[in-house]
């Protein structure tokens, strides 16, 4: 046999042409060369050999229940395509252990999730869990190869981008940035071994033992809050941010924001229910930040009414059955009395709040909780429990108000009704009772006030749908302080669930539940209008959780014109949040003031739970104050 030449096939891959002098026949051999897992990951979203079956080989980093990590040893020069890359196995393959040196044959594909999750990035794996697929163990007790750092000294993350070119709203087959754009910096890391230095916290460990944190102590990060967190901005949701997730290494410890980590957290980048995360292959050591309670220095006196709202999540009286919720799910489960969540709550609204005036709760619920809908609505235990809960903790005896809401119509969980409504300090305002309020009464302006109180607003107008359809509808309240009358609109918007992810495959995302919220706002605005209308001097007060931001276009519909002051905006910028969500400080819950009210008004964020593993609430409570010095409304309205 002679060797004659080689080259390329008409495909790419290389050719050896040989001949046999005895039988003078021509042979062509063409090679396969083993595939390098930076070419089945690309620099993109989707693997450019997808679909195809592929040999790779590598250094195993981690594994897991259904396969393992797989990394080259050897990089490539090129960044923006990743070293590491999943092999799926399933429950019951065999698996290599860490440090083995293995080589693959498998399928290439791109995984969404079970059920497939149509709103996140797919995840670049090799399928080897069929007949034909395989791994072979060349060597064991190999070294790992080194971690990425991101952050100081190798990878910084972009601080502000997530995307920013997506091409028909889609980051696939999108032009791949990883120097600007978040979502493409962290892909281009998918699979392989990170590590993070000197990491804070900044959220709390969450109840999928997740924890966010930021490299290098905050270095490189954007705006932060004045305690220790991270706070969004219209053009800024903080790409920054690493979460920490508990998929090999169980129990993580129980963080606060402003905890630092004592080690560097070392693992591989994976992404999974809409966000990347650092699976850390060994335990987390942590020094506690020594974060505080906060206390409001906000206190009424004789002329200073104090007015909080106040989301106190799924708050009811009973412990629920199991075998009587909806799909028996245990996260609809719970025992709020038994566990003393009803004395946390009375303990902060006493001592952290200082007992106000008047409080606007959200999401409680009625008597029998969060089992089937046992057309039970009433809710006059769960406040009763709270009011008692209350008066132990030395507070006043609080009276409430609210209106039941129609079987299974308001959203929340499934049975539990949750609503809007009022406590108020009897020795210190009076609430002025209305008759004639219902589920489906809808309240109005009259020339001597408000038709009911409590009234509920509803939407009339069902041409382009009901504005409160499955979500809370408002409450309306009448007080009168030292002659003053006000009046308080407690509210619970729609929530933002379905709005699609900040790291998913569509760019910029969809916020899908935006549009209910706007016609939520129109509806509560016409109804200051129409109250300034008769009286433009009226003390208005638009407060609770209104699920949206301060900057967002709901909130501008209320504040459009000057009618409403959101007093979240007289804030400083690092005190603008109540809520943390994947490590991102937020406001959802407000306190909108009439022009009237406005001079007299102070605003205090009390941050008691967001930032904190242990929560009474997964909110942080408000309170405003306004100093009175004599009755101001100039009619009786």
């Amino acid at each position: 046999m002679t060797f004659i030449s080689a080259a390329d096939s008409p495909n790419g891959k290389p050719l050896l042409i040989t001949t046999n002098e005895v039988s003078q026949t021509v042979a062509i051999f063409e090679f396969t060369p083993p595939t390098r897992i930076s070419d089945v990951q690309g620099a993109g979203h989707v693997s450019p050999l997808l679909g195809q079956t592929v040999s790779v080989a590598g250094i195993v980093t981690a594994v897991t229940s259904n396969g393992f990590y797989l990394q080259d040893p050897n990089p490539d020069a090129n960044p923006a395509t990743s070293e590491g890359i999943f092999v799926f196995r399933g429950g019951s393959g065999s698996k290599p252990a860490v440090g083995d040196s293995v080589r693959v044959n498998g399928k290439v594909e791109e995984f969404r999730g079970i059920p497939a999750r149509n709103n996140d990035l797919s995840v670049t794996q090799l399928n080897a869990n069929s007949d034909t697929a395989e791994f072979t163990v060349l060597s064991s007790g190999n070294p790992l190869p080194a971690a990425t750092i991101i952050g100081k000294g190798e990878r910084i993350p972009p601080n502000q981008i997530i995307s920013n070119d997506a091409v028909n709203g889609s980051v696939e087959g999108s032009p791949f940035d990883p120097d600007e754009d978040g979502i493409d910096f962290y892909e281009s890391l998918e699979g392989m071994r990170v590590q993070v230095n000197n990491a804070v916290a900044i959220g709390p460990t969450n109840n999928f033992g997740e924890i966010p944190v930021l490299a290098d102590n905050g270095a490189n990060a954007g705006e932060r809050t004045s305690r220790g967190g991270i706070y969004i901005r219209p053009d800024d949701f903080n790409p920054e941010r690493i979460i920490i997730d508990d998929l090999i290494i169980r129990d993580e410890p129980k963080v606060n924001v402003g905890d630092r980590f004592i080690s560097p957290i070392v693992g591989v980048l994976d992404y999974s229910f809409s966000n990347f995360k650092l699976l850390n292959g060994e335990a987390l050591q942590v020094a506690s930040g020594n974060l505080e309670r906060e206390v409001t220095n906000l206190a009424g006196t004789e002329n200073q009414l104090t007015v909080a709202t106040f989301n106190v999540e799924n708050l009811d009286p009973k412990k629920e059955d199991r075998t009587k919720v909806d799909r028996q799910s245990a996260s609809n489960v719970d025992d709020d009395l038994g566990d003393g969540k009803f004395t946390a709550l009375a303990k902060q609204i006493v001592e952290n709040l200082k007992s106000p005036d008047i409080i606007s709760l959200q999401e409680i619920q009625d008597n029998t909780g969060a089992e089937i809908n046992d057309g039970v609505v009433d809710a006059s235990v769960t406040y009763q429990t709270l009011i008692e809960a209350i008066k132990a903790a030395g507070g006043p005896t609080y009276e409430f108000r609210d209106v039941s809401p129609v079987e299974g119509q308001d959203g929340g969980q499934p049975g539990g009704n949750i609503r809007v409504g009022f406590l108020f300090n009897p020795d210190r305002v009076s609430f002025v009772d209305r008759p004639g309020g219902g589920a489906t009464v809808n309240t109005t302006v009259t020339k001597d006030g408000i038709s009911t109180s409590p009234g509920r607003l509803i939407d009339t107008d069902l041409s382009d749908g009901d504005a409160f359809e499955d979500s809370r509808k408002p409450v309306v309240g009448e007080f009168l302080f030292q002659g003053n009358r006000v009046f308080v609109i407690g509210n619970h918007f729609n929530s933002k669930g379905g709005d699609q992810p900040l790291f998913g495959r569509f760019q910029p995302p969809t916020l899908s539940s935006e549009a209910q919220r706007l016609q939520q706002t129109q509806i509560v605005r016409q109804f200051v209008d129409d109250l300034l209308g008769i009286n433009p001097n009226a003390n208005v007060i638009v407060a609770g959780d209104l699920n949206d931001f301060q900057f967002s276009k709901p909130l501008d519909v209320l504040t459009q014109g000057g009618a409403l002051t959101n007093l979240i905006n007289t804030l400083p910028a690092n005190e603008q949040y109540n809520y943390n969500f994947e490590g991102n400080a937020q406001v959802l819950d407000h306190i909108l003031v009439s022009q009237n009210l406005r001079p007299l008004a102070e605003i205090d964020v009390v941050h008691t739970n967001s930032e904190f593993a242990q929560q009474d609430s997964d909110h942080d409570p408000i309170v405003a104050r306004f100093s009175f010095s004599v009755p101001i409304a100039s009619s009786n309205l």
